[in-house]
């Protein structure tokens, strides 16, 4: 799907506020309502939408770290891979999780509420059990930048 201008209006909208009504999303974008939450749905059948979430301020549930988690593996092979990203996939304190190339095999962003909690986690699940041979940790001191809106 070829994305047009009114397209990528709607998806800037969108990403500001996932929870706008085809009305007020429609005025906004120049369109009439109907044509409006027909884009919408190509958007979403298409994948470029591919789902709605909540953005929940970490720190205001109790979970006021992110620790960054550089990864390496035990080894390079499919198998060791497959069985680290299927263990990633399953620990909820992992929001995101990259394969790199370069120097580490992988990143984490980790989400904890204290150091302890992270080294607990750590001692728990960054382990040779799940295909980890080593891993550095860096600990960010201020967010400059989050945003979850791409450039469009």
């Amino acid at each position: 799907m070829v994305l047009d201008e009114i397209d990528k209006r709607i998806l800037r909208e969108l990403q500001q506020n996932g929870r706008l009504q085809n009305i007020e999303l429609a005025r906004r974008v120049g369109l009439s309502p109907s044509p409006c939450l027909r884009r919408v749905k190509l958007l979403e059948d298409a994948g470029i939408i591919s789902r709605y979430v909540a953005v929940v301020d970490q720190a205001k549930v109790g979970l006021r770290l992110s620790m960054f988690a550089r990864v390496w593996l035990t080894a390079q092979d499919a198998e060791t891979i497959d069985h680290f990203i299927a263990a990633m996939r399953r620990l909820p304190e992992i929001v995101e999780c990259y394969i790199m190339l370069g120097e580490s095999d992988a990143l984490l962003r980790v989400v904890v509420a204290d150091l302890d909690d992270y080294r607990r986690f750590q001692a728990t699940h960054l382990t040779r059990k799940n295909g980890i041979q080593n891993v550095k940790t860096d600990v960010p001191s201020e967010i400059v930048k989050q945003t979850f809106a791409l450039p469009l």
